[in-house]
């Protein structure tokens, strides 16, 4: 089917998936729908065995949830009433990455924050430029806490410590340091990251027959529902507060979503915040 936000190809077991929503690629309400049903569809194809997930912007894979995205509350509740049991609309998206059939894999040139930054953390792996690519949980500036599954998915990848330490922070991590911490599989020079994932997603669809699946049964993903529903209620809790709401707001007039805003997000925060 045709896309708006994504861009699909498949060759040789291998389906690479191209995010491509300007100006920064945030995590819309059309590119979460539209991800939902590109990965549907692969589900069920035998001889797809690996998704590439990268970006078609080179600076940002996904900057954030798109902050527009309360405006469009009728299309978010339909989005959220097809959600997987125990998960809401933004955790659903995780969860399809980490309940999908084939090796996930994301191929990070850029900077992912938020929930592009969750994204990164629910898939099976993540391969990042070093020069170019950064993680970061952003949601403690914007004055929340992550809703998209972060909480749980960095504290199983790295422990409680440097969980707490990227989500009370809010700072942009470096694709070394990320790979330090257990949040990505590997930093690489940039001049290398097409070669290096090509060769490991052909590697890993030319296995024989049954031993990805073999391998995925064997390393089942988490239950993280009780995780979810503590996620969920510390995010309402905290998002319709004024104060929030007011930084948001100021936010966005300041420059959030803008490419411009977004080369230094936590800088412009910061600034926000500061002057409020």
């Amino acid at each position: 089917m045709p896309y708006t936000t994504l861009r699909v190809t498949t060759d040789a077991g291998v389906a690479t998936i191209v995010l491509d929503n300007p100006p920064v690629n945030a995590l819309s309400l059309t590119m979460m729908r539209e991800l939902r049903t590109a990965l549907d569809e692969l589900r069920d194809d035998p001889a797809t065995r690996v998704i590439v997930f990268e970006s078609a912007d080179p600076e940002f894979f996904i900057a954030h949830v798109d902050m527009g995205i309360a405006e469009q509350m009728d299309d978010l509740r339909a989005l959220a009433a097809s959600a997987p049991a125990g998960a809401n609309v933004f955790q659903a998206v995780g969860e399809l990455l980490r309940h999908q059939p084939q090796v996930t894999i994301v191929k990070l040139a850029g900077v992912a924050r938020g929930g592009g930054a969750e994204f990164v953390a629910a898939a099976d792996m993540t391969f990042a430029a070093a020069e170019t690519a950064g993680l970061g949980q952003i949601e403690a500036l914007m004055g929340i806490v992550p809703a998209g599954g972060g909480t749980q998915y960095l504290s199983r990848r790295m422990g409680r410590s440097r969980a707490l330490e990227i989500l009370l922070t809010g700072d942009l991590f470096d694709a070394r340091t990320a790979a330090d911490y257990g949040w990505i599989n590997r930093a690489l020079p940039a001049a290398e990251l097409d070669a290096y994932v090509d060769r490991v997603a052909r590697a890993v669809a030319a296995l024989p027959d049954g031993v990805v699946d073999g391998v995925k049964s064997t390393l089942p993903p988490e239950d993280l529902t009780a995780g979810f529903a503590r996620e969920e209620a510390a995010w309402g809790a905290l998002i319709s507060s004024p104060a929030t709401q007011r930084l948001m707001a100021d936010a966005v007039v300041a420059g959030v979503q803008t490419r411009a805003g977004e080369r230094d997000l936590e800088g412009l925060m910061r600034r926000v915040k500061a002057q409020a």
